[in-house]
């Protein structure tokens, strides 16, 4: 809270005794949102410059000489190639995080059950080759207003996280269904799991339960957060359960209307 006081003062009129005026601002949601753009900020900044330093230091490896190495260069190469594409990743993720916060949403009816089937078939191959078994139960209609884009993207980052933290010979399975006033999505994992002290900060921005795997298997640390904020935005809530070295569930659930 900032308070100001100021002496009441009119031209040609004396106050005896004098008057003053206290004014307060509350600035306390304006510190709060500073002190988020400057994590914002310095995350990204971390996060641009682990893949740039390294493909700088790479190619000018290979300028060095490597590059007449053909075991070393060929390794070089397809760091630098996989770095590219991880900078790419982090560049789309922080367009979708970017345009979903500065848009309003527009909601036209969608059956829900058809979308989750949709996204389902285009992660068929994905699935397969990680040696994963995928399926889904989603009994047609399953009707809400909503962006069908956003809430294609978020079953698309779930889905995505539960085949690549899953072991091979797992399971993925994707259900929707009515409950009450809402439509319900399960995206269910025979996954790693996620220690308990980790759940109340997996929707964060930039935050990973597992860092090195995280990076190997190229997340970028924005998945979960844009998952909250298009939830969120449609007045839905999303929650997780999950136990270690047993798999995970993550749950969202939108209004019906």
């Amino acid at each position: 809270m900032e308070v100001s006081i100021h002496k009441i003062a009119a031209p040609g009129i004396s106050m005896d005794p004098p008057a003053f005026v206290a004014i307060m601002r509350d600035r306390t949601d304006l510190r709060r949102l500073e002190l988020v753009r400057r994590d914002f900020v310095a995350n990204v900044s971390h996060e641009l410059r682990t893949p740039l330093s390294s493909i700088k230091a790479m190619a000018e490896t290979l300028l060095d000489g490597a590059l007449n190495d053909s075991e070393v260069s060929m390794h070089f190469l397809e760091t630098i190639i996989s770095e590219s594409d991880r900078l790419v990743r982090l560049s789309a993720d922080l367009l979708d995080l970017s345009r979903v916060e500065s848009r309003p949403v527009v909601k036209i009816p969608n059956d829900l059950a058809n979308l989750a089937v949709e996204v389902c078939v285009r992660h068929a191959t994905q699935a397969r080759d990680a040696g994963v078994a995928l399926d889904v139960d989603a009994k047609s209609p399953l009707v809400a207003p909503c962006d069908s884009d956003e809430i294609a993207q978020v079953l698309v980052n779930l889905i995505d996280n539960a085949i690549k933290y899953s072991t091979r010979n797992g399971k993925v399975s994707v259900r929707a269904y009515e409950e009450n006033d809402e439509i319900v999505f399960a995206v269910q994992d025979t996954g790693i799991g996620i220690l308990r002290q980790d759940l109340p900060r997996l929707f964060e921005r930039f935050y990973r339960a597992d860092k090195a795997r995280s990076r190997a298997s190229g997340g970028t640390g924005l998945g979960l957060a844009i998952v909250k904020h298009i939830v969120e935005r449609h007045g839905g809530r999303v929650w997780v359960e999950s136990e270690y070295n047993k798999g995970s569930t993550f749950w969202f659930a939108i209004p019906k209307g």
